[in-house]
């Protein structure tokens, strides 16, 4: 199901919905531009969602991208890590509202 391949149809999706593909294009372009976050840990940060969130599409064009930016083998490992414990983190807070209300 997932293809690089099928990113070729967004082509397809644009022309189904043009204004809202070219609001969304302009969005992510600003979003993602050099500002007073830098493009890599702007790159960083969509990588860290990215791994949240298990889109290999996001994985493969973001991590192209920090690489890009500058990103060392180490930033991406350790980028990865905090997208964990994050992920983790939410499971065990969450866990909280499976509890009775012991004291």
């Amino acid at each position: 199901m997932y293809d690089m391949a099928n990113l070729k149809k967004l082509g397809a999706l644009g022309k189904g919905a043009p204004k809202a593909m070219e609001a969304f294009w302009a969005f992510d372009a600003a979003a993602m531009a050099d500002g007073v976050v830098p493009k890599k840990y702007k790159e960083l940060i969509a990588l860290a969602v990215a791994l949240t969130t298990q889109c290999p599409y996001c994985l493969e064009i973001h991590r192209g991208r920090a690489v890009e930016a500058g990103a060392s083998e180490e930033e991406l490992s350790e980028t990865a890590l905090v997208a964990a414990a994050l992920r983790a983190g939410a499971a065990v807070t969450h866990a909280t509202h499976i509890l009775g209300d012991a004291k």
